[in-house]
């Protein structure tokens, strides 16, 4: 019985999808390590420990609205479920919440303030995808809203804070956030999207008509392989463009990832109990992309130095 309840804590924190608030940092870093040989190494920590304390509070979050609704009724590796005291999750995520958004302002007031916008905007779209009275989630529009948050409006944030220079300061660098962020975090909505194949039924019931309710679990998995190729191509145009090395083809390391999760939704999309974790798959990938990225910038920067 212990045993059960620590494998439902351990699935409860979700610990390996940090690396969705991490990676984004990190891939910026390297990149501007690599074009300008340096970056602003304390800020690149700081964003890195506000974006995890922001994320924790968009999962606890999370898990309370949906406990509003009664969605989460019978998935017991909810927080809510688990811990059994909302009051206590609560203050936890606004806490963390807060924390953030400090760290956020004292990194925002030594360089721009469109850093703190940017990341207020994130968090507001983080709020509009479970919270009341919005819970665009519910509508289908989570997966639109978490390319947007981890996508542009994240990394024209981190640009900014992590440039060694006052190039970025007035103005947004949006094109630069675009190109370096749009893979990427169409990879981290592919895991938000991957997330409810085994509960299609249970978001039907409480009218949560996510894009998979819509499309129904069959053609969504028929879905998934075109994400992946629209992830794979537009990163394979930013280094024919020469936007990023070539080495950054290191995110091909993912390809097994990504052929896993394709086999595993095209054999089982009918089977809940079997692709329950297909969303850890998706993270994997995830994970593994930017890793690539990551590895290939820097050694780039290593051997041109």
């Amino acid at each position: 019985m212990e045993e059960n309840k620590k494998k439902l804590w351990k699935q409860a924190i979700k610990w390996p999808l940090y690396s969705v608030a991490i990676l984004p940092v990190f891939i910026t870093g390297a990149y501007l390590l690599n074009q300008y040989e340096k970056v602003k190494i304390y800020n690149l920590i700081a964003f890195t420990l506000a974006a995890i304390l922001i994320l924790i509070w968009e999962n606890l979050t999370n898990d309370l609205f949906d406990a509003e609704t009664g969605i989460d009724e019978f998935k017991f590796h909810s927080i809510v479920n688990l811990a059994k005291n909302k009051k206590i999750i609560s203050v936890i995520a606004y806490t963390a919440l807060v924390i953030g958004l400090s760290i956020i302002s004292i990194i925002s007031a030594s360089t721009s303030i469109n850093i703190l916008i940017l990341v207020a905007v994130c968090c507001f779209l983080g709020y509009l995808y479970q919270g009341p009275p919005f819970r665009f989630g519910y509508q289908g529009l989570g997966e639109p809203l978490c390319w947007l948050a981890f996508g542009p409006f994240a990394y024209s944030a981190i640009l900014i804070a992590l440039h060694p220079s006052s190039t970025y300061f007035e103005d947004i660098p949006w094109k630069v956030s675009l190109l370096l962020g749009s893979g990427p975090s169409l990879a981290t909505t592919l895991v938000l999207f991957c997330s409810h194949f085994h509960q299609i039924s249970e978001d039907k019931k409480h009218g949560k008509n996510s894009p998979l309710v819509r499309l129904g679990a069959k053609k969504g998995s028929q879905f998934v392989p075109w994400i992946i190729f629209t992830i794979y191509i537009f990163q394979l145009f930013t280094i024919v463009t020469g936007f990023i090395p070539v080495f950054c083809i290191l995110y091909l390391i993912s390809f097994p990832q990504a052929i896993k999760l394709i086999n595993l939704l095209h054999s089982s999309y009918n089977k809940p109990s079997r692709i329950k974790n297909c969303k850890f798959v998706a993270i994997k990938f995830q994970t593994l992309n930017g890793f690539g990225l990551i590895t290939g910038s820097i050694f780039n920067y290593l051997i041109n130095k």
